[in-house]
């Protein structure tokens, strides 16, 4: 995979499509393209240029929030995320998920925002809580809640049992969102997993940097 020319690609499409009163959903496909060149750059190695990019796409994914579809869920998602990679501090975005009533969400994927924000605001209780409402469900990956739960718990058998699981489930994926063939759940969760000393050495990967 040639990472730099797939990061110039994805900044391409960025740029193309960067102009004045754009609706949510235009925004959303710039937050997209942004995020993809975040990536693909992460996995070229350049990891300020992929900071830049990531963190714009956060702020992309933020600004399509007005005006979004009920059940946007996966925009505070994505922003979250793209702080987290690049390595700042996801805090405002992960309460903006829950001031927009994620914990609460019907579905999976909100729930889910409520459970990475708690997460993120080091709030591990209410963390676990949500991971188990989605442990139960069978229309989300048990795998990421698990992961979840096994953060929150500070359990590191648990964690690298679960983590390696969901890299096992990326590298049998073929679809991927912008078609970034990287398995970003992983890398999020190992941040997330650091911070509180229950991060793993993960095997060697085409998933991952």
């Amino acid at each position: 995979m040639d990472w730099d020319a797939a990061a110039a690609k994805a900044i391409a499409r960025y740029e193309g499509g960067e102009t004045r009163g754009l609706d949510q959903r235009q925004l959303t496909q710039l937050a997209n393209a942004a995020w993809a060149a975040g990536l693909n750059l992460l996995m070229a190695g350049r990891a300020d240029e992929s900071a830049a990019w990531l963190r714009r796409a956060a702020d992309r994914y933020r600004e399509s929030w007005n005006g979004a579809p009920l059940d946007s869920w996966g925009r505070p998602i994505a922003a979250m995320k793209s702080l987290l990679l690049a390595g700042d501090d996801a805090s405002d975005a992960a309460r903006w998920a829950l001031d927009a009533g994620a914990a609460a969400a019907a579905s999976p994927i909100g729930v889910y925002a409520g459970t990475l924000a708690y997460l993120v605001l080091r709030e591990d209780d209410d963390a676990r809580t949500l991971a188990d409402v989605l442990r139960d469900r069978d229309d989300f990956k048990p795998t990421v809640a698990d992961a979840v739960v096994a953060i929150g718990a500070g359990d590191h058998a648990a964690y690298r049992h679960a983590v390696d699981d969901l890299l096992d489930d990326f590298e049998q994926r073929t679809d991927f969102l912008e078609d970034v063939a990287v398995a970003d759940t992983v890398l999020v969760l190992q941040r997330l997993a650091a911070v509180r000393g229950v991060a793993v050495e993960l095997r060697p990967s085409p998933r991952l940097p």
